[in-house]
Formats: structure tokens, sequence, C-alpha cells
């Protein structure tokens, strides 16, 4: 019996009309038009904006938002006071990081039917999908659509990621500019050595808009020469003209040399202090290179200090942060690249391995470093988000390959096989995203028994976004005690957090007190142990898979 037409380029995969079996066959042996997989990616992009636009305003104001908020108004008023007031340098060291997140934030809430804070994090809720957009462009180019719509799907099913978008106003944005500094790399290497203007343009706008968020965007151009320097290898490899391979060099270097000043003219636009002095970037690298952060991080069931945590503690961080389908991804990611590297096939497309590798570079030289220099890293890995986009598309390419080589096989038994544990494995991940929201950064996979098993072994709500749903709880217990409504009387609360994160969602009879013993309740989060701090009878608390994550305390007599 002849068998399903399959083109040998298992990314261009067809389905031959003679032999029309089973839909769900076809699905699961990865052999559907992969016009499909585009429409599917599209439809899923298009589902998580509509999520993001319902769900905005139930995430919390976290502990930096206000004086990144503040941060950005000031930025306004420099621009507006014709670059007369300098007090936005002077706010503490917010000056070192770009404001362009900040400045849009605050230029919107001018204009926003939403609260100023509500604004900010569908501002981050659409630059987080902006992201995802990304990783789906970067992974289509790799691998076809099929990947790209792998990427985009773990992407979203990563909560380190999606729960950060709305409230993190560095890292996220950084993370999306990144992961497109990434995609246009990827894109100048498939056109080398004379790729086109509009693209060395638009990766300079990309790089200084990144560089505008975080000086750490610097690794983009150390990402962009290393590939062009694998591209330059494997046309050495195979001219042998030294001559000609160095007049290339010059070539390419010249070609890509605008996208510097571009870069440059966007980045001090965002990040005005930028060009008050022409070293103020480097000194900004600097200072970031041996930041201090007097804090200390639970890890292990130890609290230790930032600058002393052990050098394994980002690999552990991701590898118990990661849900468990990415690390499978990246595991046959490793896999297949190690094969090709050991057996290459016999037709080899040395641009799409310069492409791949410029991705893995992306994804694990920020890991590499850190195991090496052994830098201070703040709670979680929240300066290392940048690096979820890459992994999503590497996990994808896994997953991608090991669906192809499943359809070149035939066996419609091993491709339900594959299909069904890793469709098993996104409802399962959905639902526990589901059941946690909106606190999906709190996120711990299996590994270490979830949630429940992280606390008080690993920090979990170290941004107190649970308080908005605690001043909820405070302003509804108060109304039912009193017959149904809040009344004129005043009442006195004590925060154990950030005050902004309770007292902004709350109402004018509701006052602050700096003294304890004056507070007729105490709204608390769980972060080292807060919420003992006081004693009292708990009315309400917020909890997710059986973990407390913030309280609220009766404290009258």
């Amino acid at each position: 019996m002849a068998q399903r037409g399959l083109t040998d380029d298992p990314r261009m995969t067809v389905i031959d009309p003679r032999y029309p079996d089973a839909g769900l066959d076809r699905l699961v042996a990865g052999v559907l038009p992969h016009s499909l997989f585009y429409d599917l990616s599209l439809r899923l992009l298009l589902s998580i904006g509509v999520l993001i636009v319902l769900s905005f305003p139930e995430y919390g104001i976290i502990w930096d938002e206000e004086v990144q908020r503040q941060y950005g108004l000031l930025l306004l008023n420099y621009y507006a006071s014709g670059l007369t007031d300098l007090s936005a340098f002077g706010f503490d060291n917010l000056y070192l990081y770009g404001g362009g997140f900040d400045m849009a934030g605050a230029l919107l809430e001018r204009v926003s039917p939403y609260g100023p804070y509500e604004t900010r994090h569908l501002l981050g809720g659409m630059i987080g999908l902006l992201g995802m957009t990304g990783a789906w462009r970067l992974a289509r180019l790799l691998g076809g659509e099929r990947t790209g719509f792998f990427a985009v799907l773990l992407l979203a099913l990563l909560p380190a990621y999606y729960g950060h978008m709305f409230s993190n106003p560095k890292d996220v944005p950084f993370a999306c500019g990144m992961i497109w500094c990434v995609h246009l790399s990827a894109r100048i290497i498939g056109e080398l050595p004379r790729p086109r203007w509009g693209l060395v343009a638009g990766y300079g706008a990309v790089l200084g808009l990144t560089l505008g968020t975080r000086i750490g965007g610097i690794l983009a151009v150390f990402f962009l020469g290393l590939a062009v320097l694998g591209w330059l290898w494997s046309e050495a490899e195979d001219r042998r003209d030294f001559g000609a391979i160095a007049r290339q060099t010059f070539s390419v270097a010249l070609r890509l040399l605008p996208a510097l000043p571009v870069a440059w003219a966007v980045m001090v636009l965002i990040w005005p202090w930028a060009h008050l002095d022409l070293l103020n970037p480097v000194r900004a690298f600097l200072k970031f290179s041996a930041f201090p952060w007097p804090n200390e991080v639970l890890y292990g069931g130890r609290w230790i200090s930032a600058d002393d945590l052990p050098v394994t503690y980002l690999p552990t961080m991701l590898a118990l942060q990661l849900p468990e389908l990415v690390l499978a991804g990246l595991g046959l990611a490793g896999w297949f690249g190690v094969r090709a590297v050991i057996r290459p096939p016999l037709m080899v497309d040395r641009v799409r391995r310069v492409q791949v590798a410029l991705v893995a570079l992306a994804a694990l030289f920020p890991v590499v470093y850190v195991l090496i220099t052994h830098p201070v890293i703040y709670n979680g890995f929240r300066h290392f988000l940048f690096v979820l986009p890459p992994m999503a598309v590497l996990a994808a390419v896994g997953f991608d390959r090991l669906w192809a080589a499943v359809a070149d096989n035939r066996s419609r038994i091993r491709a339900r096989l594959l299909a069904l544990p890793f469709t098993a494995a996104v409802v399962a991940q959905f639902w526990v995203m589901a059941m946690l929201h909106p606190y999906e950064y709190i996120y711990y996979n299996r590994l270490v028994g979830g949630i429940a098993g992280a606390e008080w072994h690993y920090e979990l709500d170290y941004w107190g976004a649970a308080l908005h749903k605690a001043a909820d709880e405070l302003q509804e217990y108060v109304a039912n005690e009193r017959g149904g409504r809040l009344g004129p009387d005043p009442v006195n609360i004590f925060v154990c957090g950030h005050p902004t994160s309770v007292m902004y969602f709350l109402p004018r009879q509701f006052h602050l007190v700096s003294e304890p013993e004056k507070a007729d309740f105490l709204v608390s989060w769980t972060q080292a142990g807060c919420n003992f701090t006081m004693f009292g009878q708990v009315v309400a608390d917020v909890q997710r898979f059986g973990v407390v994550l913030a309280v609220v305390k009766d404290l009258r007599e």
C-alpha cells in the first residue's frame, strides 16, 4: 500500500489527497499544512491578547512600581521643561536605567480611562505579548510554522514570563527587546554579506530601545558579533582565500555600522541621562557589573545574603521554575544539537546552523556567565527573564525535530504516543497557571513539589502582588461588619509590605498608620514571616494551593 506523500524537508509537510487519513492522525503525525500552524499561532496570540485585556485589572502593585512610575513622570518633566528640570537624574538610582516604559506609562495614564497602575499593567501585558510575537517570528525563521506555534505556546505557558508581564516595568520590556534583537540578528545572518539597509536600521532601532531599558542590552551586540564571526568562519572553510575573507569581513562591518548611530539616537531619546555625558552609558555598565543589593534571599530553606548565594543559584532556580514541558523541550534540543555536531547531515544549511547557534548563545551564555563570574543576583531570576524567550524557542525546535522524526517514520502509534503526553502536559500546565492567577510568577514545578513544596524553602510572592486581593478582602470584611456599607468612620491599618500595594485599592475611610499599636487591622504579605510580627485574629487570607500569600488580621481587642 502506498504511503502518504511527505516532502524530504520535514518542515514542509503536505497531505497526499489520495490517502485521506483521519484528521487526528494527520495532526499527531505532524503532516497538516503548515498554513494551519500559522493560523493556530495567530489565534493563540489573539487569544492571549484578549486574556490580557480581560485580566490586567486583577494584578497587584509590586514593590518597585511606585518609584518607577514617579521616574517616568520626572522624565516627562525633563522634556516638558525644555531639558532644564534635572530632578529625574537625582531620583534614587533609576537614572542608571532607561525610562522608555515608564515614560510611555506616564503619557498613557493622562488619556487612559483606567487608573495609573492599571494602565501600566495593560501596557506591560501588551509588551509581553510583543515579546511572544518576537519569539514566534524567530522560531518560524529557524524551523517553520510548526516550530513557531510551539514557541508561542511554550512561552505563554512559562509562568515566570507571563506572570511578570503585567507588573515588572524593567525586566519584561528588556526581555522583549532582547528577543527582537536576536530575531533581527538571525535575519541579518540570513542576508549576509549584504543585509538590507532597512533591516540594519531596524536592528539599530530595536537595539536602542533595549539599551534604553537596560545597558545590559549590549549583550545583543555581542551575540550578533559572534554570529557574524561564525558565518565568516563557515565562508572561510569554503573559500580558503584569506584575502577575500578579510575583504568580506571589512565589507560586512561597514554594512552593519549604520546600526550604531541609529541605536544611539533611540537610546538617548528614552534614556536622557545617557546624552548628558557620552561616558554615562559606560558608567552605568560598570555600576551594574558590581551593583550592591543589601538583602537576603530564601534559598534551600535558609536566608542567604544576595552577594553570598551559591554559584548554582541561577541554574537551580531555572530548573525549579521552568515547566517540565519546557525542560523536556530543552533536553530534546540539546540531544538533536549534539547529534548534529557528532553526525552532521549530508545536506548542511550552514546559515541555519549559525542562526540556531545564535539562539542557543542568547539562551545559555548569560547562565554560563553567572556560573563563572558569580555576580550579585536578586531574588528569583527576574533580572534574567530575557533568557526565557530564546529558551522557549530552543525548546520549540526540540519538539519540532522530534515531531519531524516521528513523521518521517510514518508511525501513527508512535505519533499518538508523543501527542498524548504533550497535550496532557499543556493542559496540566494551563490548569496550574489558571489556579495561580494572578500570581503566576510564584510557580514552581513538580521537581520541588509545586509552590506547596517550595514554601519555606524558596521565595514565593516576593513582590507582594497578593496584597491587592488582601486589600479587597479587608474592605469587604469591614463593610459586612458594618451592615453592608463602609460608612464614614475611619479604619486605621498597618501594612507589612509596600503601603501603595494596599492603600491604592482602599477608599478614603482607610488610613495608613506607622505605629502598629494604633492600627485596627494588619494587612501583611508572608515574605520573611512578616505576618507573624503582630498578633491578632486572621479574618481573611490569600491562598494558592494551600499556601498563604497574604493575610488580614483584626488587631482590635
